[in-house]
């Protein structure tokens, strides 16, 4: 059966992820992840492409990337692949790194809340693994664009676009009170989560249980989509599940 082809279109949004060959890492150590980050800024050179969010697993990354040429295809070809032989390279390793297709969804970024809800839910995936301990703040996860977003416009890399999710989270200026906004307002999210004993996914009202196992992907792809239809999708969604 042939492959469902990608949308490509100027100015898509994508939420991005791909795991490892057999769920193995595809980091070794931070040197590996520092290389995937060198490659990233290189990938983003060569395409245009704007970061709203990414995180680096053990064993998967998120990206939420905005292509302004419509070439998220050709990029992630580059990219993986690339990546795949500095890896190998590296460890003396050959075949495969990652598994299958990566995974990509659109995102609206029309500035209705949709962008904040995944860039959310890509910055707290340490939590839900966690990674963290109660009452740890967040921005002590190195491997994510979150402390990026804390840090003066000056310490961040060129490839991430802060702008947008700052917007829809009503922070209106890149300065030091938006950024301490920002800041508490993560801190007091992963508070919240941890005495609720729920995975807060953003004040824009997504909630999972700690059970996110082998298939939060799909559960989050599924509310992803119903975010995305908008509210008659997810007033369809609400008749089919009562059946009406």
């Amino acid at each position: 059966m042939p492959r469902k082809l990608r949308l490509e279109y100027e100015g898509t949004i994508y939420h991005v992820m791909s795991r490892g060959d057999r769920r193995e890492p595809i980091f070794k150590d931070d040197a590996d992840r520092k290389r995937f980050l060198e490659t990233l800024a290189e990938c983003c050179g060569k395409t245009d492409w704007q970061v709203h969010a990414l995180c680096l697993m053990s064993n998967h990354f998120h990206l939420v990337v905005e292509t302004p040429k419509a070439n998220l295809v050709a990029g992630m070809k580059w990219f993986l692949g690339t990546y795949t032989a500095r890896f190998n390279r590296r460890h003396k390793l050959f075949g495969h790194l990652f598994s299958g297709r990566y995974k990509s969804l659109i995102v609206d970024g029309s500035g209705n809340g949709y962008l904040r809800t995944v860039c959310d839910y890509v910055h707290l995936n340490p939590v839900r693994a966690k990674l963290l301990a109660a009452g740890q703040p967040l921005h002590s996860y190195r491997w994510s664009s979150y402390p990026l977003y804390l840090a003066p416009p000056g310490k961040r890399p060129g490839w991430l676009r802060v702008d947008r999710l700052l917007g829809e989270m009503g922070i209106l200026k890149d300065s030091k009170a938006g950024r301490r906004e920002l800041g508490g307002g993560w801190y007091s999210s992963w508070n919240r989560s941890n005495r609720d004993n729920t995975n807060y996914c953003g004040v824009a009202g997504v909630l999972e249980t700690r059970n996110s196992g082998r298939n939060y992907w799909h559960k989050w792809s599924n509310e992803l989509g119903r975010v995305i239809m908008g509210r008659n999708g997810r007033n369809r969604a609400r008749r089919r599940r009562s059946g009406l």
